[in-house]
């Protein structure tokens, strides 16, 4: 069993480069990044998490800059995100980018996509919240022969390029594991299309987690490798989870100063080493 955490790396927390080396000293395998590229101050979309929407969604930094900084202090850590919002990213940069961190850390970069939440933002971005869904699909397609084509080239409903040089290429191959977000239809159906993993929440009901594990197993020989995010710091949640046989747990870690989050990742450190 792997472990992972998944946070918010904001300008009121600790650094992503400190966070790192910590992660690191304390075993665990991944680092996963949350994003939002800003918070309209007219939002009538409500937060999935009811209430509030948290300080950290305002102030978060762009995720591929802080994996960038992590990737630099450290050796064996997977550099991830959950999730990128790629529906509303403009797609040559996002290849770029991924590419680009793959190959600074030696080919450690999971690639979390999700669809996403927030309509304000998206029509900010110029991406209709109503085929959001459909522009993900393609663009998934489409950054696949950005990073696997020298000459790449894409055309579809919704993304539509002739053949273009991108580099750079990533290390791994063919490219980084494209890991999806959701227990939808919608999301599991772009998994099995796309994806090379999956990032369920563990906010779902356990019942029906191991109801989406077995149908993904029947989908596809051998199963789909299973990062379950946001996991909760509750030893007996987490030998329910870990009774799921996903590949690898992720702590959900506040955005706190370094010094309480150090304090934090001991405690979740230990709790983890139960399972290792």
């Amino acid at each position: 069993m792997k472990f992972a955490v998944n946070t918010f790396v904001t300008d009121e927390g600790i650094r992503p480069d400190r966070l790192a080396v910590a992660l690191e000293e304390r075993g665990f395998d991944a680092l996963l990044l949350a994003e939002h590229s800003h918070i309209p101050v007219k939002r009538e979309t409500p937060w999935p998490g009811g209430g509030e929407l948290p300080r950290v969604y305002y102030r978060t930094y762009d995720p591929f800059v802080a994996l960038a900084a992590a990737a630099a202090v450290t050796s064996t850590l997977r550099l991830g995100t959950a999730v990128a919002l790629l529906a509303q990213r403009d797609l040559f940069q996002v290849a770029k980018e991924v590419a680009s961190v793959d190959r600074l850390s030696g080919g450690r970069v999971l690639f979390g996509v999700g669809a996403g939440w927030n309509r304000e933002e998206m029509r900010n971005h110029g991406t209709d919240p109503r085929t959001r869904g459909a522009l993900l699909d393609e663009k998934l397609a489409a950054v696949k022969e950005l990073w696997t084509r020298d000459e790449a080239e894409f055309h579809g409903s919704h993304v539509d390029f002739d053949p273009v040089f991108s580099w750079p290429k990533p290390v791994q191959r063919p490219h980084p594991p494209v890991y999806v977000g959701g227990e939808s239809p919608a999301a599991l159906a772009r998994l099995l299309r796309y994806g090379d993993g999956w990032l369920p929440r563990a906010r779902t009901d356990l019942a029906e987690l191991r109801r989406l594990s077995a149908w993904l197993a029947d989908q596809r020989e051998g199963g789909v490798p299973a990062t379950l995010c946001s996991v909760p710091m509750d030893a007996g949640k987490l030998a329910e989870y870990v009774e799921l046989g996903v590949e690898r747990v992720s702590f959900t870690l506040p955005t706190v100063p370094e010094a309480d989050t150090l304090r934090q990742l001991d405690q979740l450190a230990a709790l983890a080493d139960e399972y290792r």
